[in-house]
């Protein structure tokens, strides 16, 4: 009975040592005293406390203060807290002080709160970076299409980096930039002479305004000739108004049409009227007659002044004499029949 209970106060022994230990990170404590950083026993149990990690504290502050930086653990704690990368911060801070950068601890702090990486920002501050853009492709006053590639050089801009905006903003602006200088130009030859006037153009625009880079140079990388624009517009619009050249002219032949056949049909009245008149001459000739209004004498007369009138027509058009026998032949001939 006495072993196990000896080796009960054993275990326990043990599990509170270990308890110790990872509220009071001993180890810790020393070597923060012989890094020079003061920090006490009591401010690292409270750490574990709080649920801040009192080795990512501890090694940022011995960093920072072989470094030169003046920083506090109150700091350091608050920006954990806030949900920041403290390690980051400080590799930053350094990164800025080393190339005489003018980087405090709050700006820092609120780089990283805001999303961005503060240490790669400092990093593109002292070493630019390259951006590429897509093709970009305008068109010239002649109507030819040019499609340019452009490398911008920007280097960071920390005191815009809050709030700023980013690669993307800078590509778009650069691109509206480029189209707007091949626009601009009289030929598309102009711009194949002289590629860095679209350079030296985009830069007056000031681009870089209201954005967290500082834009350095932007370089024309290259140049290729595209479709003629202008021809294919011309020969559209060229195209679309054979169309309605055709639909007009079409308009216009029904409306012939349908007045030829209206005349058709006004003179096939007339006729019908004259024969109808016509017909009603041998009714009157008979009603004369008995009306003793004509005699036979009278009659005779009529016809032949009549026969005169025939010999004379036929005379004139010997043709439709011949064609007037010719058809008196068919007809005596099928009475025949």
């Amino acid at each position: 009975m006495e072993n196990y209970t000896a080796l009960i106060a054993v275990i326990g022994g043990i599990v509170l040592l270990f308890v110790f230990l990872y509220f009071v990170p001993v180890n810790l404590w020393i070597t923060a005293q012989f890094s020079n950083v003061r920090v006490g026993l009591l401010e690292l149990v409270f750490m574990r406390i709080r649920k801040v990690p009192p080795r990512i504290v501890v090694d940022a502050m011995i960093t920072a203060t072989k470094a030169g930086l003046e920083l506090t653990t109150t700091d350091l704690e608050t920006h954990y807290l806030a949900g920041g990368n403290v390690p980051s911060v400080i590799k930053a801070l350094i990164s800025a002080d080393k190339a005489n950068i003018n980087l405090t601890f709050k700006q820092a702090t609120a780089i990283d709160l805001a999303g961005r990486d503060v240490f790669e920002a400092v990093q593109i501050s002292v070493n630019p970076k390259v951006i590429t853009t897509p093709k970009v492709a305008a068109v010239a006053a002649d109507g030819i299409q040019l499609m340019a590639i452009a490398r911008v050089t920007v280097r960071a801009n920390i005191q815009q980096l809050v709030g700023g905006a980013g690669e993307d903003t800078i590509l778009a602006r650069v691109g509206e930039g480029i189209v707007t200088s091949i626009g601009s130009a009289g030929t598309h030859k102009q711009v194949l002479e002289n590629p860095d006037k679209i350079s030296k153009l985009v830069l007056q625009r000031g681009l870089d305004a209201g954005t967290a880079f500082e834009i350095l140079s932007i370089d024309i990388a290259d140049v290729d000739v595209g479709t003629n624009i202008g021809a294919t517009l011309q020969t559209d619009q060229a195209q679309a108004d054979l169309k309605v050249a055709e639909a007009k002219a079409e308009e216009r032949r029904a409306m012939a049409v349908a007045s030829e056949q209206e005349m058709k049909a006004k003179s096939q009245e007339a006729r019908a009227k004259v024969i109808e008149a016509e017909a009603e001459i041998p009714m009157a000739i008979a009603e004369a007659f008995r009306s003793g209004n004509l005699g036979v004498m009278d009659y005779y007369k009529f016809e032949n002044i009549k026969a005169d009138t025939d010999m004379r027509e036929s005379i004139a058009n010997p043709a439709q004499k011949s064609s007037s026998s010719g058809k008196r032949r068919s007809d005596g001939g099928s009475s025949k029949s």
